[in-house]
């Protein structure tokens, strides 16, 4: 359990940097407070052996500090695009490094792409799809050295309950993505429980 010992202004930011927008909309001079962040890639997951989505649980501070008892968020695996290479070189490399799945380029299927945290940030992010297995298995993931990810098994079973039940704390996309592929790799068939 995570426990937020401090909280104080940002110097010297690595990933975020903090600005004022100043603007006009209808004439009018406004101004907007937001963060300048790195897009991001994300991944749904799903494991044909075991019939099951391929998840990671983490500690997310920003949400530590809403919710006092847990900052722990179900999450598609993802990372920010910050390398001078190809979103899907990006890809690989974050289904490796989280989930340890060593999965080819050419087997990324793109979902879609959109913009998120867009009254802070506004980044956007790309959604890929890829099926894994066993054999692609070639480490037991858990992200780099400074990162504690979990890799999580959600059954096909379980999914709709599971992206109901406020009880998991997950993003948006984890919904969206499920969605996505119960309408797309299941022919529109509705889920059964």
């Amino acid at each position: 359990m995570g426990k937020i010992t401090a909280i104080k202004a940002l110097q010297n930011p690595n990933f975020v940097k903090p600005i004022e927008i100043h603007y006009l909309q209808n004439g009018i001079q406004k101004r907007w407070e937001a963060v300048l962040s790195h897009d991001s890639v994300a991944i749904l997951l799903y494991h044909t052996q075991k019939n099951a989505f391929v998840l990671v649980k983490q500690l997310r501070v920003t949400v530590l500090n809403k919710n006092k008892n847990n900052g722990y968020m179900y999450e598609l695996c993802a990372g920010i695009v910050d390398k001078e290479c190809s979103i899907e070189q990006i890809a690989k490399e974050e289904i490796l490094e989280e989930c340890g799945y060593n999965v080819p380029v050419q087997n990324l299927e793109k979902i879609s792409a959109f913009y998120t945290s867009v009254g802070i940030s506004g980044t956007h992010q790309t959604l890929y799809f890829a099926e894994i297995d066993e054999n692609m298995k070639v480490n037991e993931g858990g992200g780099l050295e400074e990162e504690e990810i979990e890799v999580i098994d959600i059954p096909l079973s379980e999914a709709k309950k599971f992206m109901f039940d406020e009880s998991y704390q997950k993003t948006t996309g984890v919904s969206l993505a499920f969605y996505w592929f119960f309408d797309n790799k299941r022919g529109g068939q509705p889920l059964s429980l």
